[in-house]
């Protein structure tokens, strides 16, 4: 499926995402647009720069998988300068999450979020975020962002395109994989001007009002828990209960897996 970059260009506008000045590389084909990213950056691509490839032969996710990330789908990773403190790394995630999930929300599609960085639509996997971050005395001045999310590709049994979520309706509020690129960066932007320490809170309210894991049981160490939240630094908050006290654990992202069952 080929992209059109004009038509991004078009579609993303002239809103207004100082101090960044957004540029777009497109690929046919990439082992992973966040590794190409790298490489422009470390080639001095400034923060705003996009890659986006038709598709992947070696997508990066959590736990280091690596996939074939077929044509039809959205590959996409951006390019930003926090200067986050490096223990609110997570925040990056979150934030990215949020702002995507809100901004295809306001298109009428009811993504919910898994944590730490799956998009849900109809109880399956739709997307994901891998953000990767370079750390200086104690900061993150470079990061980026990646993004995959399903469009018209072939997806496993607990996945879901959105093509097909949409191809019922007369008129579908998303038309184009260029469409669904420009809502995506659009939505990382906005989570990330609320992303710092004295803006999470204000992030973190509706993102739990999002997150499709609250209050469910899971077992932890082999005590069983229920998810009651997320912390502003990204961890995952879990209520356990013994027989003679309750108390509440964090677990950072990357440690546990929450799987599709639920």
């Amino acid at each position: 499926m080929a992209f059109d970059r004009k038509k991004l260009e078009f579609l993303v506008g002239t809103h207004n995402y100082a101090p960044l000045q957004l540029s777009f590389h497109v690929f046919d084909t990439l082992p992973s647009t966040n590794q190409k990213l790298w490489e422009l950056i470390d080639q001095g691509a400034a923060p705003g720069t996009v890659a986006i490839a038709t598709q992947q032969t070696s997508g990066r996710g959590q736990w280091g998988r690596q996939w074939h990330s077929a044509d039809g789908g959205l590959y996409l990773s951006l390019a930003l300068a926090p200067n986050l403190p490096a223990l609110n790394s997570a925040q990056l995630t979150l934030c990215s999450a949020w702002g995507i999930g809100t901004a295809l929300r306001d298109r009428n599609i009811p993504i919910l979020l898994k944590w730490p960085n799956d998009l849900i639509l109809k109880g399956r996997k739709l997307g994901g975020i891998l953000t990767e971050t370079r750390v200086q005395q104690g900061k993150i001045p470079k990061a980026v962002v990646g993004v995959g999310i399903n469009w018209a590709n072939p997806v496993p049994e607990t996945g879901i395109n959105l093509e097909s979520f949409l191809g019922n309706l007369s008129e579908p509020p998303i038309t184009s994989l260029e469409m669904l690129a420009a809502i995506t960066i659009r939505g990382i932007l906005s989570g990330y001007q609320h992303c710092s320490p004295e803006r999470i809170d204000t992030v973190l309210a509706s993102y739990m009002e999002l997150l499709n894991n609250r209050g469910r049981a899971i077992i932890v160490d082999g005590s069983p828990g229920v998810i009651v939240g997320v912390t502003p630094t990204g961890d995952l908050r879990v209520r356990l209960q013994s027989v003679a006290v309750t108390t509440e654990m964090c677990i950072k992202p990357g440690t546990i897996s929450l799987g599709y069952d639920s």
